[in-house]
């Protein structure tokens, strides 16, 4: 507790500095890339009969949005004099974007990853280590993201005066899911700016959607949305399928409990044991999801929604043929739930926020298939 309140209040004071945001404003501009543009998938919205647009978070510096929470946090270590930064991560965009921010500082970096998808991202890991982070294998569980989050919380409260914990998602105790969301923000509120019905190439959306792994995307777009009549749509790794047992849908198919010190859904047994997910994205092999998601479901502000393996692998091979862009399998969760409710969104306006690129996929796609 003494760690988290020391936090807060140091996130409290950043955000509450003008130079800290003009100093981070300029290095979204200038380093990361932002803001990034708005995209009419022209002949997919032909395909499918709805006005489909893509907020293209993929190219975003390091190829996800991962980005924009990872140089926020790293400009606060930077700020709280601490040298040494330690992150967890699944698909290995969050270790990358933390392995990016702090060559850019001079940080020490060290990034926890199962070894399962340190099998499975090979081409993450590499791009980790050339930018002179430590990537630790945790062997602990099965090996994915929930036992990287545990090995970097040990971490953390045993190095805590010289360490800062850049967390990936909107997950954990607070401070971290409110840090993460407010960094995180920029994805809704540039597309409140670029989708705001003054011309009818900028229309606002009648449909926003996004993947929920621990929902750092979702929880960016939909934020500055909530409320707003918009309808938002989040899309949850169904695995094999809901009724397998094997799945990441914490929301759609779990129940209220508490992972990683905060109360949220997640996936457990009658004894409040944490179950296992699966998912074929390493990025939604997650139990549980951050908690600001869970009031969102609680309170009918967004609708959640699950989607299987083989139905975000054959979304994947959809955008890349028709629009040419491959986007992550976390992401062609998303799409594929668009796709398969096309009859019902037709001639709506639909965002998907195109939350990160799938270079880092291939391989596994083509063993899959």
């Amino acid at each position: 507790m003494p760690a988290l309140e020391q936090l807060e209040v140091e996130f409290t004071k950043a955000w509450a500095d003008p130079g800290f945001h003009q100093e981070l404003d300029d290095l979204l501009r200038d380093f990361v890339g932002r803001p990034t543009p708005v995209y009419r998938a022209a002949r997919l919205s032909d395909r499918l009969g709805i006005d489909l647009y893509l907020k293209r978070e993929d190219l975003a510096h390091t190829g996800a949005h991962k980005i924009n929470n990872t140089m926020g946090q790293a400009l606060l270590t930077k700020r709280m004099g601490k040298r040494r930064v330690i992150a967890e991560t699944g698909a290995g965009q969050h270790g990358v974007a933390t392995a990016t921010a702090c060559a850019l500082l001079g940080q020490e970096c060290v990034v926890y990853m199962g070894e399962k998808d340190i099998e499975r991202q090979a081409l993450n890991v590499h791009r980790m280590r050339m930018l002179g982070t430590e990537v630790r294998p945790v062997t602990s569980g099965a090996g994915t993201l929930k036992d990287a989050v545990s090995a970097a919380m040990r971490d953390w409260v045993s190095s805590v005066d010289g360490t800062h914990y850049i967390i990936g998602s909107v997950v954990g105790p607070h401070p971290f899911p409110w840090m993460v969301r407010e960094l995180q923000k920029v994805i809704g509120e540039e597309l409140l700016e670029q989708m705001d019905g003054s011309s009818p190439h900028r229309p606002v959306p009648d449909v926003i959607v996004a993947c929920v792994g621990g929902g750092s995307n979702a929880m960016g777009v939909f934020y500055p949305y909530a409320g707003s009549g918009v309808d938002l749509v989040g899309v949850e790794a169904a695995g094999f399928g809901l009724e397998s047992g094997h799945h990441g849908a914490s929301l759609v198919a779990g129940s209220p409990g508490v992972i990683h010190g905060s109360m949220t859904y997640l996936l457990q047994d009658d004894q409040g044991q944490i179950l296992e997910a699966h998912s074929i994205s390493a990025g939604l092999d997650y139990p549980g999801v951050g908690p600001e998601h869970s009031y969102f479901k609680d309170h009918g502000m967004v609708r959640y929604v699950s989607i299987t393996d083989e139905e975000a692998v054959e979304a994947v091979h959809l955008l890349a043929s028709i629009e040419g862009i491959i986007p992550a399998l976390e992401s062609a969760h998303a799409l594929a739930w668009i796709t398969k409710e096309a009859k019902s969104l037709e001639g709506k306006t639909v965002v998907l926020n195109l939350s990160g690129r799938g270079d880092k996929d291939v391989q596994q796609i083509v063993d899959a298939e």
